[in-house]
């Protein structure tokens, strides 16, 4: 009889992914890609993003007693301090040394090490380097309402670039399933925010997050939709000064550790073939969704060049030669000073800022660029 034909072993999706990675990434991230690739195959580390809307005012006590601080104001105060430091040489307490402190704080205040989170009231608590303590699951108030949310702190990066003031129109065009909207929220500034995504299914996520933490007066403010994104530029063109476009991405923490939804599945090759083009065609709907002179903030949670400064140079183009809009892309290195001790970045990216996985500091891969529409 005929032997029964043999069928190949099926390979993970983890596993394909993780070679994928190994072949792409090594080349562009060399002697660091080592210490990525460990720190992406271990758990990763969260923030705890307070809820300014809650009432629980013992959880800012209570984490600094574990040891967490927040990252964010901690960073500012530091930019500030050393802003201040860097001037000096006049008489303390004479009218010229007074002058010269005023100058000072306004010089700092300037400074682009503070614009991206001086007037920010994003709180988020992180462990230091090394301490891998897990958060506690969150708490309601008295209200209901929840104490802090638990997420990836460098995703917190895009927000904080985006540096949203007073009574701006914010687009969240990719929402779900909603950190990055809550952290608008909290910033309390917004003056329209709508938050958008294509799948149902996550908009209902974004929906149980702003019920979770947000009172309903302030959730009846943000509008709440699920259109394709790559519309919106036709939907509500010209429209909003700022726009963060967080968009679909090989989520490569995700790739190598579980094989539920990968997209390193076989049956997902073409549709990860086309993140790229699908990330451009988003990326230039946030631009025409934009007023002259409003800014967009493009993010991804991978590594890859293709994803991330490859989409950038081509939207770049795009804008200009069919649309005829400038773009500007914002020098944002400043981060990687502010939060440095908080983040490991990549200092070689050619464009925007990039979070590595490092295992004393594991947050990311989170990659973020600003583009300005002149």
């Amino acid at each position: 009889p005929r032997p029964e034909a043999a069928t190949a072993p099926r390979i993970p999706a983890t596993r394909l992914a993780l070679h994928h990675f190994d072949v792409t990434y090594g080349p562009v991230l060399r002697e660091r890609w080592a210490a990525a690739r460990a720190a992406l195959l271990c758990e990763q580390k969260y923030g705890a993003l307070l809820n300014s809307f809650c009432s629980a005012d013992h959880v800012t006590q209570e984490l600094e007693l574990l040891g967490a601080t927040d990252f964010v104001s901690e960073a500012s105060e530091r930019a500030r301090r050393g802003a201040q430091e860097g001037d000096g040489g006049c008489r303390e307490g004479s009218g010229e040394g007074r002058t010269a402190a005023r100058e000072e704080t306004t010089r700092a205040e300037k400074s682009p090490l503070l614009r991206a989170s001086a007037s920010s009231n994003i709180r988020c608590y992180t462990f230091p380097r090394c301490d891998i303590t897990r958060f506690r699951p969150a708490r309601p108030d008295v209200l209901g309402l929840l104490d802090y949310y638990l997420l990836d702190a460098a995703s917190l990066l895009p927000v904080l670039a985006l540096n949203v003031q007073p009574d701006d129109f914010v687009l969240d065009l990719c929402a779900a399933p909603g950190g990055k909207t809550l952290a608008l929220l909290q910033t309390g500034v917004c003056g329209y925010l709508a938050a958008n995504d294509i799948s149902v299914s996550r908009t209902k996520r974004l929906h149980q997050i702003l019920h979770s933490y947000v009172p309903k007066e302030m959730r009846e403010t943000v509008s709440v939709t699920s259109y394709d994104g790559r519309d919106w530029g036709q939907l509500e063109g010209g429209t909003f000064h700022k726009v963060l476009v967080d968009v679909p991405c090989t989520t490569d923490r995700h790739s190598v550790m579980e094989e539920d939804n990968n997209i390193f599945h076989k049956r997902r090759t073409k549709e990860r073939q086309m993140l790229p083009m699908l990330q451009l065609q988003l990326l230039m709907a946030g631009i025409l969704a934009t007023k002259p002179g409003g800014e967009v903030v493009y993010s991804t949670c991978s590594l890859s060049p293709l994803q991330n400064e490859f989409v950038i140079e081509r939207a770049v183009e795009i804008a200009e030669t069919q649309f005829n809009i400038s773009i500007h892309i914002e020098d944002l290195s400043h981060f990687r000073t502010l939060f440095q001790d908080t983040f490991s970045f990549f200092s070689d990216c050619r464009l925007g800022e990039l979070v590595l996985p490092h295992l004393t500091a594991n947050f990311g891969p989170m990659y973020f660029c600003k583009l300005c529409r002149r």
